[in-house]
């Protein structure tokens, strides 16, 4: 009976022994004094509490790091877990809570001068047609350029760099003493910003870029011993410009040809180079001129503040007074140069309908055309015309209406190529073509082969690999005296031949073996290339992908060692999309002289062995760690200082030997393929992917692996998404 009595109290005492509390409670008491109510942001941490680790992710990094320094034990993590992932953290839960929307954007710095470009040009092709590449040059026998009678040679030259020496082009074809050459054809800007075009030779030049009267240079008259000549213009990235650089070995100005001969005749050179953006002067090589002309393109000249790119693409939603101020100098700029051509008033209407991108109706027309000419003269009306127009609203801000045609052509436009509606893409929309999914995408695949198309990819490539601002690569002189400016252009040349070669195919770019080297960089980097050799493709099976160019190991690399801190955080945020807190202090590096017995690996795991900075680096550093096989310039190593390299590294379990196998592990994973497919969307649209529904995302993965991972498929499936916009 007591023995009964006991055992019920005993088992009552049990049932009443208080619950654990919940993770919400835990959380408003251990957390939310930092991290505010619900993780909104507090005074410890004033950023929003969102991220894309996983429950049991999550719950290690509450258990090892928060509060940082001390941590918390791990059923208690596991609550708050839990229950953060569930309430505010996870993609699903902020989609839920604040559900995204298609945002009022204006259009970007780059959109607004591609589409006055497009606007004052006509929508002329971006780049000629055909594979061709070189200039067409003419050599002609006399000093003028413009006799056919005269002309000895007609070829395409791949670039120009010539040395003549004493003879003619054709040794027997030409007297020594005079001759002339004309390049003609056109020249494509990779990038946008300004470029310095040089010409150097010893005799008579002219160079005209993108068209007009005046030459960019003009050595045509000169005195003294100068042999290089310079010029700079603004050009838009992913276009062409008409290009004629002429050339005479003979006295300008006097005919002294009787005089010179039987005289041995003096020698003659002529190259035609470029310093592109932020770039060292180099030969134009021939990838980037064109046989064929194309006309000339009209080029904003003023200056614009820099778009916001603080969530990892541009995107226009702030106007600033000097974003505005720029555009109306714009304006101006444009009006004036319109109105110059003597347009017609039907011209200043097709002009409106253009820029506002849908047909327009009687009240528009009025507004913008008909009345801006009552009572004035044809050029002061089309100036009117042209600065109301892109002042307006119409212009300047992104449909976000319902889908119809019109915003749907928008979409496409400047979704994959920054400008508006071409000649065609407006055909289908005033013919009913462009209303369905269907429609959309058969226009998209048309446009995604359009070099346009290209310019878009490679600005999205660049930003993703975190090197779109072309930073400056500078290495210790006494430990790499071979590493120079060249050196890192040639690089940064090689990076971007390896993006164009394979760019198209995710698979490719993440595992392909090639690197393309020239004769400078082969003395670094193998290859057995001779040393005047131009830049060839090779394969180093040492490497995959683009995470493995010597670019990007020689840019992620501290001045006099490897980094694998910043490499394994390009990894985590950029290849695999996640979130990662910002250090609780910078920091710098711990010196090599600082522990001299330790390798690059051992000090930076030293380092980050505190709490507070464990949570973030016991990821970060596994994935770095794979790519020190790759030193300081991104050359292969076997040791580091005297003691072999480790290499080895790993991610949620996964073990990798070194970079390759974490380049196919970035493949597989539904991580990887997840967040190049996320930032490509945001890079094309401008938009946050679930603005445009909770399963696209994954509808996008999945079409991307059916399609296996075309690149050029997925940008066409990318823009067919945009068509369930509420």
């Amino acid at each position: 009976m007591v023995l009964a009595l006991f055992a019920h109290q005993n088992g009552a005492a049990k049932k009443a022994a208080p619950a654990a509390p919940s993770g919400e409670v835990l959380f408003a008491k251990s957390c939310a004094p930092c991290h505010g109510a619900k993780g909104v942001g507090g005074p410890g941490y004033p950023k929003p509490l969102a991220g894309k680790l996983s429950v049991a992710d999550l719950s290690k990094y509450v258990a090892k790091s928060m509060p940082p320094g001390k941590g918390t034990p791990a059923p208690q993590a596991a609550a708050i877990a839990a229950y953060a992932h569930a309430a505010f953290y996870s993609p699903l839960a902020q989609a839920r809570n604040k559900p995204p929307r298609v945002e009022l954007a204006r259009l970007t710095v780059k959109q607004f001068k591609n589409a006055v470009a497009d606007l004052m040009g006509g929508m002329a092709p971006a780049v000629p047609d055909g594979p061709e590449r070189g200039l067409h040059g003419e050599y002609y026998k006399a000093r003028d350029i413009w006799k056919a009678e005269d002309r000895i040679v007609d070829r395409t030259d791949p670039e120009v760099r010539f040395d003549f020496g004493s003879e003619g082009p054709v040794p027997g074809k030409f007297d020594a003493h005079t001759f002339s050459a004309k390049w003609t054809g056109s020249v494509l800007a990779p990038d946008t910003g300004d470029y310095e075009f040089v010409v150097r030779t010893d005799h008579a030049c002219k160079l005209f870029v993108n068209g007009g009267e005046k030459p960019l240079i003009d050595a045509w008259v000169k005195s003294g011993n100068d042999t290089e000549f310079r010029g700079t213009l603004p050009l838009l990235g992913g276009r062409a410009y008409p290009l004629r650089l002429e050339f005479s070995k003979a006295t300008q100005g006097v005919n002294d040809d009787d005089k010179k001969k039987g005289k041995p005749a003096p020698k003659a050179f002529i190259e035609l180079l470029w310093r592109r953006p932020k770039r060292v002067a180099e030969t134009i090589p021939a990838r980037d001129l064109f046989p064929k002309e194309v006309p000339p393109v009209y080029v904003v000249a003023n200056p614009f503040p820099a778009d916001d790119r603080s969530i990892g693409y541009e995107r226009g939603t702030s106007v600033s007074k000097e974003w505005d101020d720029a555009v109306t100098a714009a304006a101006l700029e444009a009006a004036d140069t319109f109105a110059k051509r003597g347009p017609k008033k039907e011209d200043c209407a097709w002009f409106v309908e253009r820029a506002f991108r849908r047909p327009l109706d009687a009240a528009t027309k009025a507004l913008y055309v008909d009345r801006q000419f009552e009572g004035r003269t044809p050029a002061m009306a089309a100036k009117r015309v042209v600065l109301l127009t892109l002042l307006s609203p119409r212009f300047l801000y992104r449909e976000i209406g319902p889908n119809d045609p019109a915003t749907l052509a928008a979409n496409l436009s400047f979704g994959l190529w920054d400008t508006i509606p071409d000649p065609t893409l407006q055909k289908a929309m005033w013919e009913g073509k462009l209303k369905s999914r269907a429609d959309v995408e058969a226009q998209a695949a048309r446009m995604a082969n359009d070099p346009r198309a290209w310019a878009k990819l490679r600005e999205f490539l660049l930003l993703w690999l975190r090197v779109d601002e072309i930073p400056d690569i500078v290495k210790n002189a006494k430990r790499y005296p071979e590493f120079d400016a060249a050196v890192a252009a040639d690089l940064r040349t090689s990076l971007e031949i390896f993006l164009e070669a394979n760019g198209w195919d995710y698979r490719k770019l993440m595992l392909s073996p090639e690197v393309a080297l020239n004769g400078r960089l082969a003395k670094l980097y193998g290859g057995g290339l001779p040393p005047d050799a131009p830049f060839r493709t090779v394969e180093d099976k040492e490497r995959a992908g683009v995470l493995t160019q010597p670019y990007l190991m020689a840019r992620y690399a501290y001045n006099d060692g490897s980094d694998p801190i910043h490499r394994g955080v390009l990894v985590i945020r950029n290849m695999l999309g996640q979130v990662l807190a910002p250090p609780p202090a910078a920091f710098a590096p711990l010196p090599a002289s600082a522990h001299p017995e330790f390798t690059t690996r051992q000090r930076v795991a030293l380092q980050t062995k505190p709490a507070m900075c464990a949570g973030c680096h016991d990821r970060i550093n596994p994935l770095g760690f794979t790519f020190e096989r790759y030193d300081a310039l991104g050359r292969l190593r076997a040791k580091d200082g005297a003691s072999p390299v480790d290499a080895s590294g790993g991610y949620k379990g996964a073990k990798f030997a070194d970079a390759r196998d974490l380049a196919r592990y970035i493949v597989a994973s539904d991580e990887g393929r997840s967040a190049f497919v996320e930032k490509l969307f945001q890079n094309l649209v401008r938009q946050p992917v679930r603005a445009y529904g909770p399963d696209t995302l994954e509808n996008l993965k999945a079409s991307f692996s059916k399609d296996g991972y075309n690149v050029r498929s997925l940008m066409v499936s990318i823009m067919g998404a945009t068509t369930r916009s509420k």
